[in-house]
């Protein structure tokens, strides 16, 4: 089970603190130290931040092979602000080192001889030379996973049609699911209906609606699965939908049902609101996690 993720690495930047970030580096970084495997393949400015980012990948335990260097770009960053009820609110500073990640041999190798799924979203598409990148990723023999990530305005009608086209799981927010509706179906929006939909539209093995705090709607052909943790001292939910994808992608390649899938990814996702942003500071915290993976 080898899995790569592409896309954002970048800096949230909080008033009080910055934390290392991006959706495709959560969801690796926890697919990594759930599993002992996993790739990531990102661009940083050659600024002090990607000095930074390039020392905590290294530390983590990933190979820097498939991280680029940008002399013209900096390294990303979002400014984040909680709001009452500790949701965080984004603001995506433009222009930024993922948006350029380029094709290359090290890609071509990775590809070839040891990818067997790709984690891919919207975000560092906004930018033409990732779009391209990915874009030569697809239509191989692996498995592709889509966790949308729509922001701001950074996505076109054309783009999520691509990527949905491309995709054998897709993970997509409520709102998204909205959306996606509203641009490809000719019907009132129906959250279970628009989810069948979109599974036979795009021929989806594995269709995920996460609904904030009621839990996540998981979906393939034949049923479905609704669950909810039951979450209390929440700190913040940074990142608990990266971690909810880790585990639903683990399961997925795992081949579990879909009901123990969508607990024990319910549950992770969960464990993740108790602390502070995406990231664990102690491996330890997986440590349960694993246990029951392995069961």
């Amino acid at each position: 089970m080898n899995i790569t993720a592409i896309g954002e690495i970048l800096f949230d930047v909080y008033p009080e603190r910055k934390v290392i970030g991006g959706a495709p580096f959560n969801f690796i970084h926890h697919v990594k130290h759930l599993t002992g495997k996993g790739d990531f393949v990102s661009r940083i400015g050659k600024d002090k931040d990607g000095e930074e980012i390039l020392q905590y990948v290294r530390s983590a335990g990933f190979n820097d092979r498939y991280i680029q260097f940008d002399e013209a770009h900096p390294t990303g960053r979002v400014s984040v602000d909680l709001n009452d009820s500790k949701v965080p609110e984004f603001n995506i500073h433009s222009d930024a080192a993922y948006e350029y990640i380029s094709f290359n041999n090290d890609l071509e190798s990775l590809i070839k001889e040891k990818m067997d799924l790709l984690y891919f979203g919207t975000l560092a598409q906004k930018g033409k030379v990732t779009r391209h990148t990915v874009g030569n990723l697809w239509g191989r023999d692996i498995k592709y996973f889509c966790d949308l990530n729509l922001r701001q305005n950074y996505y076109t009608e054309d783009l999520i049609f691509k990527c949905l086209e491309n995709s054998d799981v897709l993970k997509v927010n409520e709102d998204e699911l909205k959306i996606i509706n509203d641009l490809f179906l000719s019907e009132k929006f129906d959250l279970a209906n628009a989810a069948g939909s979109i599974i036979r539209k795009f021929s989806l093995e594995l269709l995920t609606v996460t609904v904030g705090s009621q839990g996540a709607h998981l979906f393939n052909a034949e049923e479905s699965s609704h669950y909810k943790s039951e979450v209390n001292n929440i700190v913040d939910t940074v990142g608990a939908g990266d971690a909810y994808a880790a585990m639903l992608c683990i399961g997925y390649m795992n081949k579990w049902n879909i009901s123990r899938t969508n607990k024990l990814a319910g549950d992770f996702a969960a464990a993740v609101c108790k602390i502070n942003g995406a990231i664990p500071g102690s491996k330890d915290f997986y440590n349960n996690f694993i246990n029951k993976i392995d069961s």
